[in-house]
């Protein structure tokens, strides 16, 4: 009988995670889901590992490595279900880790998208820096996660295990309704690779779905197995894609305002990288300024064809000012009336 859920593993040169997570995953999830891995033309003998050691995995070959947008796009078209789970490949799954996921999404179909609680793999007793207790972005789209600000990692202690609505779930780990995926036209293939998740949900949240976290789920992720965390290129990535997801999902009553500033503060960010003594850095800024300036057209075609409003979950004050100048470095720390 088929399964509504299709746990689907992305995978680039990430053999010795598939060795060493997959076994769990098939052990923890073949009785509720089919188990797949799509692989973005890996040349590090992944391909060869599925066929011979993981034969009862569905394994897609993706023909380039077009990133991990594009790449869950063109897996996905091909896989048939009611519920998908973006998992990466350097995640460890809880036992139970899909049942409550299950449950939260059956029970309310207002929501589109979840995430487990996100732990790090390396000291399970924190917070995982790219999901943490679910996802957030301020009023100029610096993003954010409950149990993680910045480079700072709470410990578990209980204090995010109650279900929340958030303004994202991690792609690291993403539960999603698989119409609305196609509905909304999955992740966007511009992005390549970072922030896409995050466009997701804010898209999925302008049709008036809800994003939520689920505390009785938990997954172990290493965090940095393609692009680690001080790197010009990831450093491009963000910068030029939060420039084009917030071009694309700002209302219109606050767009100029906050794309303007996010401007000048990309500005100073790219002159703080340079006083450090990280010209890889503020070059990448530069080049991720300069591919907004070129895209104008493109974002602007992209923007009409979303329903944008004002949505929840936004934190209404400047997060770099916040945790920076008043050293706020906890997420409990934060004013949650400031939460529209």
């Amino acid at each position: 009988m088929k399964k509504r859920i299709a746990v689907v593993i992305l995978n680039y040169n990430g053999k010795r995670f598939l060795e060493r997570f997959l076994p769990t995953v098939i052990s923890h999830s073949s009785h509720l889901a089919d188990i797949i891995v799509a692989d973005n033309d890996s040349n590090d003998g992944s391909v060869e590992l599925m066929r011979t050691q993981f034969p009862e995995v569905r394994l897609i070959i993706n023909p380039s490595n077009d990133g991990f947008a594009t790449g869950y796009n063109i897996a996905l078209r091909q896989i048939e279900s009611e519920y998908y789970v973006l998992l990466n490949s350097d995640i460890e799954v809880g036992e139970n880790w899909l049942q409550p996921l299950l449950d939260m999404m059956d029970a309310d179909p207002e929501i589109a998208a979840c995430q487990p609680k996100m732990l790090s793999f390396a000291d399970k007793a924190y917070f995982e820096y790219a999901g943490a207790a679910g996802g957030f972005i301020d009023k100029y789209g610096y993003p954010f996660c409950r149990g993680r600000l910045f480079q700072h990692l709470e410990k578990d202690e209980g204090q995010y295990d109650s279900p929340l609505e958030v303004f994202w779930a991690s792609g690291a780990c993403m539960f999603v309704r698989a119409d609305l995926y196609h509905q909304m036209g999955g992740l966007d293939d511009s992005f390549f690779a970072h922030m896409e998740e995050i466009d997701f949900c804010w898209r999925l949240k302008n049709e008036g779905y809800k994003i939520m976290y689920c505390p009785y789920s938990e997954v172990y992720h290493i965090g940095g197995g393609t692009l680690p965390k001080n790197s010009p290129r990831k450093t491009y990535l963000n910068f030029r894609n939060n420039l084009t997801m917030l071009y694309k999902n700002l209302p219109s009553s606050y767009f100029a305002y906050v794309i303007v500033t996010r401007l000048f503060l990309d500005i100073v960010a790219s002159f703080k990288f340079l006083v450090e003594g990280g010209w890889g850095d503020f070059f990448a800024v530069m080049r991720a300024h300069a591919h907004f300036y070129r895209k104008q057209r493109v974002l602007r075609s992209k923007r009409k064809n979303i329903q944008t409003k004002k949505v929840s979950r936004i934190y209404q004050k400047n997060i770099v000012i916040e945790y920076f100048l008043r050293r706020r470095e906890t997420f409990d720390r934060l004013d949650p009336k400031r939460f529209s």
